[in-house]
């Protein structure tokens, strides 16, 4: 599947107050690694971050048709979008090209203006699936899930809810031979974002 070709592994988890999104640095293409340090989490308002699992091309060019829409918006609004709005723009803009779909599937999380988090996650024509607790995307999604189910817990502070993504996600990726080499961590509070670099197994 061109989905599987380039790999990757997004997670994004709920706190109290605060949200984390995860992912791993690896870009292959199918077995081989190509970049060990490879963008896939990237920041649309100061408190709200978008991972892009899915095929590196596409990547880097929703990033783009979604940093111009944000602006648009900011200027027509005289606002900052929200994270639910900007859900519901990534899933007109997925669902206007569904005959010659974009291949990434949007995990979005961020902080709404009452500091109450926000995650979700798409498929490549924009059907939002959002939860309370944790969402994930890419190619270890199904390690992912298994992990997330027997680590995460409610109302996590900042530093726990750093400590339970991380160990979700390098114990995944551990499973996975087309994600890893490391992560990257971005965990959402009210007074800003905290980023951390994790080393991970370079097999």
């Amino acid at each position: 599947s061109i989905m599987q070709y380039n790999g990757s592994a997004i997670v994004a988890m709920v706190g109290k107050n605060c949200v984390a999104i995860a992912a791993d640095k690896r870009l292959g293409q199918r077995a081989l690694t190509v970049d060990t340090d490879f963008q896939k989490v990237f920041p649309i308002t100061d408190r709200t971050y978008v991972g892009l699992p899915g095929l590196a091309t596409d990547v880097k060019t929703l990033y783009d048709r979604f940093r111009m829409r944000v602006n648009l918006y900011k200027h027509r609004e005289e606002r900052t979008i929200e994270p639910k709005t900007f859900a519901h723009l990534v899933s007109h803009m997925l669902y206007e090209r569904r005959f010659g779909s974009y291949f990434v599937e949007p995990v979005i999380a961020g902080l709404d203006k009452n500091n109450e988090p926000y995650i979700c996650v798409m498929d490549v024509i924009g059907c939002i699936d959002s939860a309370k607790d944790f969402v994930v995307g890419g190619t270890a999604s199904d390690n992912l899930f298994g992990m997330c189910e027997s680590l995460w817990e409610a109302d996590l502070g900042p530093n726990d809810l750093f400590e339970t993504i991380s160990q979700a996600l390098l114990n995944a990726v551990d499973r996975d031979a087309l994600s890893g080499w490391g992560a990257v961590v971005h965990i959402i509070t009210p007074e800003g974002v905290i980023t951390r670099d994790i080393k991970g197994r370079m097999d």
